[in-house]
């Protein structure tokens, strides 16, 4: 039987946590009874009651774990999840689940059946539905997408949408080779990948904007541009090296 591990990563959630995890526990269990599958609930840091809950639903669920890390990030916490991951494929998805759950089945369909090494939920191909956001938002997140594919001519367009499957075997050298811990981890791995042929479905999905988001826009924007031209100048052609080398 395959396996499966689902990353969380979580800050200061106390007020969703259990009831989403629940939920996503519950749709799992009806949808991937063929599947081993285990959630890895990551906190980065949190100072409220996230940490208890995650370790409370770690002990009344077997397949349920519980990390704990002090420092923060979004790659850094789903570089912790994966690293030593027995899982022959893995994903990752944003707490508040503003995706609809009935897409996953799509992405791990993907990996399972259709011989991709990466399936990505998308907010801004045809036939996504995205519900609730902002326009300053929307025009943040098209824009990016515009830099990035006119950067490094990928056919991808949703870079950052919380919700994605990877075959571990395939990534695995590539995690090793992204450099960045917070926001652009996904970006970063997404082009080394594409750039070295790896396959990539993107699946556009039904998405509602999460009024509660904890991201920093202004922030986040910084660091993917300095990301982009990092890899823009010398970062991606010495990660392909690597890879084409045999990460020697």
């Amino acid at each position: 039987m395959k396996k499966l591990d689902i990353a969380l990563p979580v800050l200061n959630e106390e007020s969703i946590l259990k009831k989403n995890v629940m939920f996503l526990y519950e749709f799992l269990d009806k949808n991937l009874s063929d599947i081993e599958w285990k959630i890895i609930i990551v906190d980065n840091g949190s100072s409220d009651s996230t940490q208890s809950l995650g370790e409370y639903l770690s002990k009344e669920k077997p397949n349920i774990e519980y990390i704990r890390l002090e420092e923060r990030g979004r790659g850094r916490a789903l570089k912790k999840a994966w690293s030593k991951s027995k899982a022959d494929f893995v994903s990752y998805m944003d707490i508040d689940l503003s995706t609809d759950l009935s897409h996953f089945l799509e992405l791990v369909s993907a990996i399972l059946y259709e011989d991709y090494d990466l399936a990505i939920g998308s907010r801004l191909i045809k036939d996504s539905n995205v519900q609730g956001r902002s326009l300053f938002r929307e025009i943040c997140s098209r824009g990016y997408s515009f830099l990035f594919r006119i950067m490094f001519s990928t056919k991808f367009h949703d870079a950052q949408c919380g919700f994605k499957v990877f075959n571990i075997s395939s990534i695995s050298d590539i995690l090793r080779l992204v450099k960045d811990d917070e926001w652009f981890f996904d970006t970063e791995l997404l082009i080394i990948a594409e750039k070295n042929k790896y396959k990539i479905k993107e699946i556009p999905v039904k998405w509602v904007d999460d009024s509660d988001s904890r991201v920093n826009v202004t922030k986040t924007i910084y660091q993917d541009l300095k990301g982009l031209f990092r890899l823009r100048f010398g970062g991606l052609k010495k990660a392909s090296l690597k890879l084409k080398n045999g990460m020697e």
